[in-house]
């Protein structure tokens, strides 16, 4: 997390006073400006549904149809705003909004449901989040008691693509992922069954969805208590309100069941190759290759225009060092779904490890025009540095080395090796420290992933007739990674002039 500064406050609360909340009528304090919220959803909506799978694009109808149900509710709104519905490939049950209107449904959630009315139920309520400006006031209630926001690392429960995101999609993170209180809740509930009578839907479909979802809770399915459970905990009170509301609604609205079933029709019937495509993960995550080979042949065969289940072969293959098999899967899996991160990012590392750097560079800069990622910058760094063009290489490894993966790890360490050289003081800490009589020594720290040598460092100090003296020292020997060693002056320290004794790092490398 990072500290906000003074400008940052400014510039993200640029509209600070009371208003009244458009959907409640309440008066609120209001921080967080109108354009913050819509800069904030379209900057982190792309992001964040890549991260959480992207798009599912196999039936291009379902989102179709979802915008379809979406749009019709947001005309209800009292809220104007540019709601925009998109379908996410991942099986884990969940739906979100980001302020501004950006709201997901993922397919793991549509397959649960059984009308429409309920799927207007789901999109209703994020409407109300967005609408009543939810998401915002939890950023806003973060700064009034923190001074904080989340900084870039992305950490989306249950999705293997988000360990890999990096840049771009923090806040948004934050945003979905937190648990919205009670209070917002029950406002979502509440309005969100009002634009469903509004918009010509029976509200009962928000009664049925909340009991399904207490059935599920009180069962403890593990895909949902990391899905939709984890920022919108189902009980029976909010059954028991939902009842009440609906009562007070007008009744005969649309329930859609018949419609529902004829435009997931596809879905439906390929549900089965997601659950073998989800088990082959499993068994691929512990070390079980036969079996994930098995399960996800029977994925492709039941629907063989998921690019997922290509991409997940072509993970087989490259674990196997089948790297030509491996690019040949990754390349499906691109010609099924251009716009998904990782199936280029697999791809330009798979093309880097057969030597074809110049196709490694596109596919691994089309991916971080879609995610940014630290496996890919790291990955651009190594060809950049292989090219001889050390400048840029550096740039991309400064950039990976923001993330504590693997990647980012690996990136910090190239990064250390060609540029602390050149930046030593970048690198190598200092710290001016006394004893218990005055004798000065300067603390030397090696926080980097890498061991130096040939340290000399430069002194300053009070000469004792007015002026102040320079004079180097050398370390003798190396200083390992994450060591520190104690250089003595054999100096005593003037209390009175102790802001003069100053020192810094002129040189050091990188032992090989």
């Amino acid at each position: 997390m990072k500290s906000i500064s003074a400008l940052i406050l400014v510039a993200l609360l640029a509209a600070s006073g009371c208003s009244t909340n458009p959907v409640t009528g309440k008066q609120e304090l209001n921080l967080v400006s109108e354009q913050w919220e819509l800069n904030t959803g379209k900057q982190q909506y792309l992001p964040m549904r890549q991260s959480q799978g992207g798009d599912y694009v196999v039936d291009p109808k379902v989102e179709a149809y979802v915008n379809e149900v979406g749009q019709r509710l947001a005309k209800v709104s009292d809220r104007k705003l540019p709601y925009e519905f998109n379908v996410l490939n991942s099986s884990v049950p969940n739906a979100w909004a980001l302020p501004g209107g950006k709201i997901a449904i993922n397919r793991g959630l549509l397959t649960e449901l059984k009308s429409e009315s309920e799927l207007a139920a789901v999109l209703g309520h994020e409407i109300v989040h967005a609408a009543a400006r939810h998401g915002a006031q939890g950023v806003q209630r973060g700064v009034l008691m923190q001074g904080v926001v989340l900084g870039t690392t992305i950490a989306t429960r249950g999705e293997n693509y988000a360990n890999l995101a990096r840049l771009g999609a923090g806040l948004g993170a934050s945003l979905v992922n937190t648990k919205y209180g009670r209070d917002a809740e029950r406002e979502s509930d509440h309005y969100g069954m009002e634009y469903m009578a509004r918009a010509g839907y029976d509200p009962q479909g928000a009664v049925d969805l909340q009991r399904t979802f207490v059935k599920l809770k009180d069962g403890k399915q593990q895909n949902w208590l990391k899905g939709l459970f984890s920022s919108h905990p189902p009980s029976q009170e909010r059954v028991d309100n939902n009842i009440k509301i609906a009562a007070g609604l007008p009744k005969g609205g649309d329930v859609g069941r018949d419609r529902y079933a004829k435009m997931m029709a596809r879905l439906t019937k390929s549900e089965p190759a997601y659950e073998a495509y989800d088990k082959a993960q499993k068994a691929l995550s512990k070390g079980e290759k036969k079996t994930a080979l098995n399960l996800i042949n029977k994925a492709i065969k039941i629907e063989p225009r998921e690019g997922h289940f290509y991409s997940f072969l072509g993970d087989l293959h490259y674990k196997s060092n089948r790297f030509k098999s491996a690019r040949t899967q990754y390349t499906k899996a691109i010609g099924l779904n251009e716009e998904f991160f990782y199936y280029h990012l697999r791809r330009g590392l798979v093309n880097n490890k057969l030597d074809n750097g110049k196709q490694a560079k596109v596919d691994l800069e089309r991916s971080n025009q879609l995610l940014p990622t630290a496996n890919a910058f790291n990955a651009l760094g190594d060809l950049s540095r292989d090219a001889g063009d050390i400048s840029t290489a550096k740039e991309y490894y400064a950039s990976a080395a923001e993330h504590q993966s693997s990647a980012g790890k690996a990136a910090l360490a190239s990064l250390v090796e060609l540029d602390l050289p050149d930046n030593p003081q970048k690198y190598i800490k200092l710290r001016n420290v006394s004893d218990s009589l005055g004798r000065w020594f300067i603390e030397v720290s090696n926080p980097t992933p890498k061991t130096v040598k040939n340290l000399v460092i430069e002194v300053q100090y009070p000469d004792g007739f007015g002026g102040l003296r320079k004079s180097r020292k050398e370390i003798s020997g190396s200083l390992a990674s994450g060591a520190k060693q104690r250089l003595n002056t054999r100096l005593l320290i003037d209390p009175k002039l102790v802001k003069y004794y100053k020192s810094r790092i002129l040189s050091a490398e990188v032992a090989q």
